[in-house]
């Protein structure tokens, strides 16, 4: 990891992301900040005007698509890709280079008998450098990933900011039908019962319609509000989502930098300890113990390689999503929405009931008026005609 990335990387991880909060806060109950802006959303809503109500929330509702689809893009520039295969590179060119060519006691090759070739210090720190250079070169796109990997996380912590804003929003629209749907179950919906009891029969009719209209937007209303708290459900569900994708990224780009920091300048030591061994083959007993002492340490370093790269793997080719909380979500939505459909067919089949019942009264108070108009045609002394309901 450079000097540069190191600052960036506790910058990001410094950053502390709000937690959404779980309830909604009702008006009663609200602060007067967030009750005036609870009202200001109960002002959208016109009864008379149904496209007021199915409208209601939409603004709101339709950032989440925008936002969904920041987050899919933003998950697949999240996998490993580039960052794995200059990774497996540097594992490849390392395998490739055998410091064990300089071991003087080493039994030579057939090929190296029948060449009369033998150890070549020359020959083999020129390997060395094309070596290097490959190393230097991986070395460069390993930073160059790094960079990008801060940016997105940078990116990550203003998407979550924004999913949060819509989520709060949701909250408020949420409140405001609710506080709405309690206004006309308390105060407007009686208010016009009450009026209907009071017309004389010229305009009971027409108010009883106006009754009937109203519950029935009260109704619409209803359903766009549990709309709005699905909706916010699955805004909740996208804000861990989006950790998780940060998360996943920091622990790459700390990988990223262990196997810069550890890894070369470990190999690099080895391959020193090597070339000076080679080059004091007088000194036996030094040479056995540095030998033994750098093939424990190539050993010890291959394995940490093998674990690190074997974590980074395994975690980078785990789901955003576990399946199991996945088909959870899904199960619980379809209920909820079958809930929705059972109680929305109750309640048609109700109002449906009520129609009959007020179609029955209507036709009852017209034959009504119609036999005390013949009565009162035909004069005090008509014979009185029963009428029937």
């Amino acid at each position: 990891m450079t000097d540069e990335t190191a600052p960036k990387l506790e910058e990001v991880t410094a950053t502390a992301l709000p937690d959404p909060k779980a309830e909604v806060v009702a008006l009663a109950s609200a602060p007067a900040p967030v009750a005036s802006e609870i009202r200001k959303r109960m002002d959208e809503i016109d009864m008379s005007n149904t496209q007021s109500i199915i409208n209601f929330g939409a603004a709101a509702q339709g950032e989440l698509t925008t936002v969904s689809s920041q987050m899919l893009e933003g998950v697949k520039n999240k996998d490993i890709g580039p960052a794995g295969d200059s990774l497996r590179t540097i594992v490849a060119t390392l395998k490739g280079f055998s410091v064990a060519e300089l071991a003087p006691g080493r039994k030579r090759s057939w090929w190296e008998r029948l060449m009369g070739g033998g150890t070549s210090v020359a020959k083999f720190i020129e390997k060395f450098d094309e070596v290097q250079a490959q190393i230097d070169k991986i070395t460069n796109d390993l930073d160059m990933h790094q960079h990008k990997l801060l940016i997105d996380i940078k990116s990550l912590d203003l998407l979550y900011q924004k999913t949060l804003s819509f989520y709060d929003e949701l909250a408020l629209y949420i409140a405001a039908g609710e506080a709405k749907l309690t206004d006309l179950d308390t105060t407007e919906i009686p208010a016009a019962a009450a009026a209907v009891d009071a017309a004389d029969e010229n305009d009971k009719v027409l108010k009883a319609q106006a009754l009937r209209d109203l519950r029935a937007a009260r109704d619409d209303l209803d359903r766009r509000v549990h709309d709005l708290k699905l909706t916010r459900q699955v805004t909740m569900q996208s804000l861990p989502s989006i950790r998780l994708v940060q998360e996943n990224d920091k622990s790459l780009v700390t990988k990223i930098g262990s196997t810069l920091v550890n890894t070369v300048p470990l190999w690099q030591s080895q391959l020193a300890q090597a070339v000076t061994i080679q080059r004091s083959q007088d000194a036996a007993g030094a040479i056995k113990s540095a030998t033994d002492l750098t093939n424990q340490l190539l050993t010890q370093n291959a394995e940490m390689l093998q674990q690190s790269n074997r974590e980074v793997r395994t975690q980078m080719e785990r789901g955003v999503f576990d399946i199991e909380a996945v088909q959870k979500a899904n199960d619980t939505l379809i209920a909820t929405i079958n809930e929705s459909l059972k109680i929305a067919d109750e309640g048609r089949t109700r109002r449906t009931a009520a129609e009959g019942q007020l179609a029955k009264m209507e036709t009852d108070l017209r034959e009504a008026l119609a036999s005390a108009k013949a009565r009162a045609d035909a004069g005090p002394g008509a014979p009185q005609t029963q009428t029937g309901a």
